[in-house]
């Protein structure tokens, strides 16, 4: 069964991912055991969240019972700001200083780590080059996207840069660096990794939920881990 429901509000980046992704034969906007699937092909269920993960928990748990289901996840990689002015003139255009890695995701999967270890459920993380659309808002504030006078809009896809695909947590084990140390602190791995501390700390997170990490003590104040697998 193909349909239009859900296609009414479709944003613009998660039309141009489903796209992107569609093969000869899809179906579209498939109604399965009481929610709407974006894309079907063959026994395969396909989700595209370009937002926050934990809105899909709910659906997602439901449907990997009885359903092999792959979920898309775009990141920036690059990202490019365009503002737009009231009669819809082009202000300005530059290039955001962040850059997203495939690492990020595990910001959202803190959401549902366990989730990863289900046979019917892979996360695809594609890394994207992307232009958010702001236009002037003179409400003040910085809720719903405003960013002093400014609200983004929408997100537009430039190109798909590359495709990662995590069947498993050993997957998601693979991106604890070589170097580290066994056991190791969340700090330390924020070392060894080159990311931010708060991202170091969810990573940790969803291995030990996974049963990729376990914990082994304290060094201070500060949990050692080590790889189950070590």
């Amino acid at each position: 069964m193909t349909g239009a429901i859900g296609t009414l509000n479709e944003k613009p980046l998660h039309a141009a991912l489903k796209d992107w992704y569609a093969r000869q034969g899809d179906q579209f906007e498939v109604s399965v055991d009481g929610f709407i699937a974006d894309i079907v092909r063959g026994d395969l269920l396909i989700e595209i969240q370009t937002r926050h993960l934990v809105a899909m928990k709910r659906k997602l748990h439901k449907l990997v019972e009885d359903h092999p289901l792959r979920l898309v996840h775009p990141i920036a990689a690059e990202k490019w700001i365009l503002r737009v002015g009231e009669d819809g003139e082009t202000i300005g255009r530059r290039r955001s200083p962040r850059r997203g890695a495939v690492e990020h995701v595990f910001a959202e999967l803190v959401s549902f780590p366990g989730l990863l270890g289900h046979p019917n459920f892979t996360l695809e993380v594609l890394l994207i080059r992307e232009e958010e659309i702001r236009h002037r808002d003179d409400t003040g504030g910085r809720r719903n996207g405003r960013r002093k006078g400014w609200a983004t809009r929408e997100r537009r896809l430039l190109e798909v840069l590359s495709s990662h695909v995590l069947s498993g947590p050993a997957d998601a084990a693979a991106f604890l660096p070589a170097a580290l140390p066994q056991p190791f602190t969340t700090r330390e791995l924020a070392t060894a990794s080159g990311q931010p501390m708060g991202l170091s700390q969810k990573m940790a997170y969803c291995l030990r939920e996974m049963g990729m990490l376990t914990v082994v003590g304290k060094r201070g104040r500060s949990t050692l881990f080590e790889r189950s697998d070590a």
